[in-house]
């Protein structure tokens, strides 16, 4: 596997932002434009996952000096199924593995519509090493249960990533933190 930077010269940018758009309910997506303005940071890794010259999905990456916050993993609809999520999770995890790296998705809350898919994504994530993390992240009206490797990220690492993400008037208005 490997991963090339996305910019807006791809062949491929505007699949990779209908897959974006396709894999992430409305509540739960940046605006894209704002994503691609944001990749001139040097914390903002936004990846296409390549396998054998063959594009099979993306992953965009919020950095500081010791955290990494996988923001959004997709697989191409067509190449699901094939491993491409564990391939894609095990480089990712090594190009981050001086930070404590994780992610956030939907809770297992039993009188959600759809949880059997989140018992399925949670399920996936502990298969590719990840363990659940105590606390949990409030982003706008969604609140995210945390998984991750190594050790717990704090309130105060989160909340000093969101605010050079996002800068510190967004972070508020958006109440965007970790919740214990």
């Amino acid at each position: 596997m490997e991963l090339i930077e996305v910019s807006k010269k791809m062949d491929i940018y505007h699949s990779v932002k209908d897959l974006y758009i396709k894999s992430f309910p409305a509540e739960e997506r940046a605006p894209f434009w704002l994503m691609m303005k944001k990749t001139s940071m040097p914390i903002v890794d936004f990846w296409a996952l390549y396998d054998d010259n063959k594009w099979v999905g993306i992953a965009y990456v919020i950095k500081n000096e010791n955290i990494a916050y996988l923001f959004y993993l997709a697989i191409c609809e067509n190449e699901r199924g094939k491993g491409y999520g564990h391939k894609s999770l095990e480089i990712l995890k090594e190009k981050y593995k001086d930070y404590k790296f994780f992610l956030a998705l939907e809770e297992l809350d039993k009188n959600a519509d759809n949880y059997e898919q989140r018992v399925k994504r949670h399920s996936f994530y502990e298969s590719c090493g990840l363990s659940d993390m105590p606390h949990h992240i409030k982003e706008a009206s969604v609140v995210y249960a945390i998984m991750g490797i190594g050790e717990p990220v704090t309130a105060e690492e989160y909340r000093s990533l969101m605010e050079k993400y996002l800068g510190r008037f967004l972070v508020k208005i958006l109440d965007i933190r970790i919740v214990e």
